[in-house]
């Protein structure tokens, strides 16, 4: 784990917290920038398969079945 100084205003920092649920500022800042990637690689995923940029062909009930097996 790498150790950094971040500047960010309180507003932003409680919300953050807030959101997250967790009270402590680096896990919950750690937790908020984990979830922002997850979700820009999921947008981008997305937009590849929308534009046919990948050869995606697993179907709805395949993708169902590989997560309920997963958990």
């Amino acid at each position: 784990m790498m150790r950094i100084t971040v500047d960010i205003d309180d507003n932003t920092l409680k919300s953050v917290i807030k959101e997250t649920g967790i009270k402590k500022k680096s896990p919950a800042l750690q937790k908020a920038v984990q979830e922002y990637c997850l979700s820009a690689r999921k947008k981008r995923f997305i937009s590849c398969v929308l534009e046919g940029k990948t050869d995606y062909s697993s179907t709805n009930e395949e993708l169902e079945k590989a997560e309920y097996d997963s958990n």
